[in-house]
């Protein structure tokens, strides 16, 4: 595939992450705690991460070394914060969440494959083939070591509050009680937060329109999902803190 098509399907994926950002924040996607069984068949919860997560891992990896994209250290840095990130979200996950019984609609799985591959492909074809050489200096450049900063620091962020929330889930009945600790005192949805710094993180380190388009497809599905989030928190529990933002800490 040439650059220039690239770009243009490229470009048309952006367009569709703007065009569905406002579509997303009226429409709550029927899975976790908003669960519904009207959305027709339903998938074990764990299998269903497994399955919608594991293309993204797979796809990527397959261009990045069928194009031996992984030579560059820039690149196969990228690659690496890549594969630690969806190995767990695709596999150490899953096994985590203290899930059984709980069922997730087959088309929400469905969609997220199909953002996955499409995602996957964006970003493992650009590295693969169609990225310039990074320069040798480039892992001395300000932009890759506050990128990578920026990555590890969301991935803790991310790692420690689904942690909070898998061990309270362990303490209840139906898994529901008010989230404390960590940036919890800030957001209802610090997890997110995490995952957002995290693709920002990568987007400038690696300084290339994949990923930050994908640092805008983050954004536009995970607020919206915290919003929802939110909402839900303060109007299940009366006493939920009021000075609780959703997902950015004094502004969502």
């Amino acid at each position: 595939m040439s650059q220039q098509v690239f770009d243009i399907f490229l470009y048309c994926w952006i367009g569709i992450a703007v065009i569905l950002f406002p579509v997303l924040l009226k429409v709550t996607a029927p899975y976790g705690r908003h669960s519904k069984t009207n959305w027709g068949p339903m998938i074990d919860n764990r299998l269903g991460w497994f399955f919608m997560e594991i293309p993204a891992l797979l796809v990527f990896l397959i261009f990045v070394i069928r194009g031996k994209g992984y030579l560059d250290n820039v690149i196969f840095t990228a690659s690496l914060l890549w594969t630690v990130h969806y190995t767990h979200r695709a596999i150490i996950f899953p096994l985590r969440i203290k899930t059984k019984g709980k069922k997730m609609p087959v088309v929400i799985m469905l969609l997220a494959v199909f953002f996955n591959l499409f995602n996957g492909f964006f970003n493992g074809y650009w590295f693969g083939f169609l990225s310039p050489d990074y320069s040798m200096f480039w892992t001395a450049n300000p932009r890759f070591m506050a990128g990578l900063l920026l990555f590890v620091t969301g991935f803790f962020i991310n790692q420690y509050h689904d942690r909070i929330l898998i061990r309270l889930r362990k303490k209840t009945t139906n898994g529901y009680v008010i989230p404390k600790g960590g940036l919890f005192r800030l957001v209802s949805c610090p997890n997110f937060l995490g995952e957002i710094i995290e693709w920002g993180g990568f987007a400038l380190l690696t300084w290339c329109l994949p990923a930050l388009s994908f640092f805008l497809w983050t954004f536009v599905n995970l607020v919206p999902r915290a919003l929802d989030h939110h909402k839900w928190y303060r109007k299940t529990f009366e006493n939920y803190p009021p000075e609780r933002k959703a997902v950015i800490p004094g502004v969502i």
